[in-house]
């Protein structure tokens, strides 16, 4: 990612201990400086062919840019799905406190 800044991860995952666990890992390695949980979305989507839902979390990570990298990695590492859902927003603006926070929470 070519971005500089703050950036928004949306990860969804099969249950609440795989969001614990993923949350845990990224927040311990100093990947994330926030990480929100909303604990039931309902999820529709293609999957080999034809149409799927199921019941899934979500978790919103707050970290810089230059992490992004390194939580791809630990997300994949430690996700029960082959090929789990992780995209990056820009953060585009807001409290210049938090952002800054964010800043000081996740070593560049």
């Amino acid at each position: 990612m070519q971005r500089k800044g703050p950036v928004v991860v949306l990860v969804t995952v099969s249950s609440m201990e795989e969001a614990d666990k993923i949350s845990t890992v990224l927040l311990e390695h100093k990947k994330a400086a926030c990480v929100n949980v909303v604990p039931k979305v309902t999820s529709s989507f293609w999957w080999q062919g034809k149409i799927d839902s199921t019941d899934e979390s979500l978790l919103i990570i707050k970290t810089r840019s230059s992490a992004l990298p390194d939580i791809i990695k630990l997300v994949k590492k430690n996700h029960s799905y082959t090929v789990p859902e992780i995209i990056a927003l820009p953060i585009i603006g807001g409290n210049e406190d938090y952002l800054t926070w964010i800043n000081t929470e996740v070593p560049e």
